[in-house]
């Protein structure tokens, strides 16, 4: 099943994303779900953040960063890259 796979994807946020709690909302989110990875900020205004857990976990912490009155994500552009073995916890860069 696709829900319960696991998988690493990198994904860059676009809209209002920075200044808004983003990056601490994502690692309140992915700890709660126990998702591993990180999130940053970009020179651009953007968000990068790389994410590891099932694709229902995953989706589950969108929709918590989502629910922010002061996040408005406009676009988000995703790719599934290999997995990181030994990575414990998320984290803000």
């Amino acid at each position: 099943m696709e829900e319960t796979k696991v998988v690493r994807r990198h994904m860059r946020f676009t809209g209002r994303v920075q200044g808004v709690g983003f990056r601490y909302r994502a690692k309140y989110a992915a700890n709660g779900m126990g998702i591993t990875g990180w999130a940053r900020n970009e020179w651009d205004g953007s968000v990068v953040m790389e994410a590891q857990g099932t694709v229902a976990q995953i989706n589950m912490m969108l929709k918590m960063i989502n629910q922010s009155d002061y996040i408005v994500i406009e676009s988000i552009d995703t790719t599934d890259i290999p997995l990181e073995e030994h990575e414990t916890g998320f984290h803000v860069r």
